[in-house]
């Protein structure tokens, strides 16, 4: 590896004093990630059970890496890190946990008797496709192990690297259910930028979703999270899934900003830098709750339908509680895809999933537990 040479001992510069970490290896900066500390680890386990009070449709998650690079400002996923005894703000984007032998531990998890090939979910909490993976390059190994099991995966990214492995996930989905989903909510590159320092741009994600389309796989967009008084208007919406359409989306969720435990005041911090007349007004807004006001809800559900119809940007529903993105009945979820060359290596029947229900849950997304 590139950075053996920077192998550190001891308490490493830039490392957090009092820092355990469980099976560390190493401690390693390096200029291309200026100001960035990344911390090997050597996991115990790779699969993550998702409680069973939670909504998800999916019960595993993989996370490679805690916390992200993308340093988005509203990132739900910003509380994990306090599990390791970090802060949520700039150790969550400067922190950065790394499972070295994540594909490994994974794969022998997935050979176990006890394995029922249920779904996996992989961006769930941190992107798999931030930057560092073009470094680390953990997830061929992960989409090799999982398809090579007969379990069926889907993807949630930000990051561009996902181009990479466009031609494992096509020969994946020749053996199990597949499905790749984008998150794209801001459309104003300039708002992009503040919001979200460290991802691809707009741009640079549209084009994402035309070679992920062009590869020949689905690739819903999850626009999320619609931020009141920034990116609710109709103009914004609009011209955002006018955007998604004309780079073949296959359809859109719509899910509301909500601002749980230290991320509320993380955003407050930057509406006072950025959009101070915002304050008072996200302040009564959310109240003393983490998630906008019922008619709040309603309100942008009535706005995004006929945009995403105008757009053809619907998506089949399965039930849910969120009456934003499908109406009070319904989220727009695809179904979990396969995808068969003319010479595809079947799998064994007894390898085979049974239907699955929402191989990506364009809904709510809820952190998972590493």
């Amino acid at each position: 590896m590139r950075w053996d040479g920077q192998k550190t001992t001891g308490q490493p510069d830039g490392a957090l004093p009092g820092l355990a970490l469980a099976g560390l290896q190493r401690s390693v900066r390096t200029p291309e990630f200026a100001g960035v500390t990344f911390h090997e680890v050597h996991a115990k386990s790779a699969l993550n059970k998702v409680p069973e009070a939670s909504a998800m449709p999916f019960r595993w998650t993989v996370n490679p890496m805690r916390g992200c690079l993308h340093a988005c400002t509203y990132c739900f996923a910003r509380p994990t890190h306090e599990y390791l005894g970090l802060g949520p703000d700039e150790d969550f984007q400067t922190q950065i946990v790394v499972k070295t032998n994540v594909a490994e531990v994974l794969a022998a998890e997935l050979r176990r008797r006890s394995w029922a090939h249920e779904h996996v979910a992989l961006g769930t909490n941190t992107d798999p496709y931030q930057r560092a993976e073009g470094r680390y390059a953990l997830m061929p190994g992960i989409i090799g192990a999982l398809a090579h099991s007969g379990t069926p995966l889907s993807l949630l990214t930000k990051g561009t690297l996902l181009r990479r492995d466009l031609p494992l996930l096509v020969e994946a989905a020749g053996e199990v259910g597949v499905s790749v989903a984008v998150s794209l909510a801001i459309g104003d590159e300039e708002l992009q930028q503040a919001m979200e320092p460290g991802t691809p741009t707009p741009r640079a994600r549209l084009a994402l979703i035309r070679a992920v389309r062009d590869a020949g796989l689905p690739c819903t967009v999850m626009v999320a999270p619609v931020m009141p008084w920034l990116t609710d208007s109709t103009d914004h919406l609009d011209g955002l899934f006018h955007d998604l359409a004309e780079a073949g989306a296959s359809g859109v969720s719509v899910i509301p900003l909500h601002l749980r435990g230290p991320v509320r005041p993380l955003m407050l911090r930057w509406l006072a830098e950025h959009r101070p007349a915002l304050v008072a007004k996200y302040r009564r807004l959310y109240g003393d709750g983490a998630y906008v006001p019922e008619e709040y809800r309603r309100w942008l559900s009535d706005r995004v339908r006929p945009l995403r119809r105008r757009h053809g940007l619907d998506l089949p529903e399965v039930p849910t509680t969120d009456p934003v993105v499908g109406g009070t009945a319904g989220v727009a979820t695809p179904a979990p895809w396969r995808f068969r060359p003319r010479q595809a290596a079947e799998v064994p029947a007894s390898l085979l999933p049974g239907a699955v229900t929402g191989a990506v849950r364009a809904g709510v997304v809820q952190p998972a537990l590493f």
